[in-house]
This record gives structure tokens, sequence and C-alpha cells, in this order.
């Protein structure tokens, strides 16, 4: 083998090594290059979602961002003496902002702030206004000469519900029905006594 041969080979061997090297560092920036632009368009989206205060699609009017408050109340409804059950598949978790849960139907957790009651009701495709409670299947129950439908929150009776918006341990009681004082108080010791389910 001749100078000239080895010269050439070797000529060729530091060529395939600069262009090898050179290829390498090219797949690298651009690599470097993409992971730059997913790590902004994520920066972005959490900085957006962190920072949302307008509506969320699907979310109640005038609702804080997602996860701004999050308060617990007790709800109590009866219709004749017969106690309404939140507990079944049909009226858990309707709504991230407002909802039941777990299986549970007597503590209502919300999720944001400026969520009212009213919103809760809409969610669960329950009627409700300060003379009638309407459930998902046309049954109606309003107030008419014979019987009445009450609301109280914390033991004061209040002429409607819908605009409330809960706060940490509130107790709520919704009375249908030709209820005596005493049975309303036993009604409101019952909601009192129970626990929370935080």
């Amino acid at each position: 083998m001749g100078r000239k041969e080895r010269r050439e080979r070797e000529q060729k061997r530091d060529n395939y090594a600069t262009r090898h090297s050179a290829e390498k560092r090219k797949q690298t920036l651009i690599a470097v290059g993409v992971l730059a632009v997913i790590a902004v368009i994520v920066g972005y989206a959490g900085w957006i979602f962190v920072n949302m205060t307008d509506n969320v699609p699907g979310g109640p009017e005038n609702a804080g961002a997602l996860g701004s408050e999050h308060a617990h109340a007790g709800i109590l409804v009866s219709i004749f003496g017969d106690e309404f059950d939140f507990s079944a598949p049909a009226y858990q978790i309707k709504s991230s902002w407002i909802h039941f849960e777990g299986r549970d139907g007597t503590t209502i957790h919300k999720h944001a702030t400026g969520v009212t009651l009213g919103y809760l009701f809409e969610t669960l495709s329950l009627g409700l206004d300060d003379q009638c409670f309407v459930f998902q299947d046309g049954r109606s129950f309003c107030t008419n000469e014979d019987y009445k439908l009450s609301f109280y929150v914390n033991g004061e009776q209040l002429p409607d519900i819908r605009e409330l918006e809960i706060q940490e341990d509130d107790k709520i009681l919704i009375v249908y029905g030709g209820e005596t004082p005493e049975e309303i108080d036993a009604l409101l010791l019952k909601l009192e006594s129970r626990e929370l389910i935080k």
C-alpha cells in the first residue's frame, strides 16, 4: 500500500468522521429545539390555567377558577317527611364546581368561589325556586294552601336559597309539607348532628 492510498484512506476517514459529527450535532439541535418548544407550550398552558379567572366553558356564571375555594355544607331535603337521597349515582359529581361525591348524599362540596346552590340543583336536573321543588320526572311540590316549601340555613328561615353561596360548615334544610314548628326543629337538630364528609 502506497503513501497516496494511505492518505486517501485517512482523508476518507476524516471526511466520514466530520460528516457523522455534523449529523449528530444537527440531530441534537433539532431535539433541543423541539423540547424547548414543548416546554414553552406547557409552561404557557400552565400559566393560563393557574391565572384563569374567566368563565370556563360549562361552568357556572360568575364562578371563580376551579380550586379557588373548597367549602363543605350539610343538606337535608324532606318531602312529606321522606328524606331525599342524593347518594344515588344520578346525583354524584355532576359538576366539578359543586357536587356530592363518594356515594354520600349529605355533604355538598364546592370547589370555586361564586358558585350558588341554584347551580347545584341545575346540574342535578332538579327544579328549585322559592315556591317549588321539581323532580327529574316532572313531579313538583309547590307551596299551596295546604303545604309549604321552606328553606333554612344554619337554623334561620330564608325565602329563597338559589343565590346562596355556601360557606364552610353551613347546614341547609329544605322542607316541603305541613310540618309543625316542633317537627322543623327536629329536622334541624338531625341536620345539625350530622358530620360533614370532607
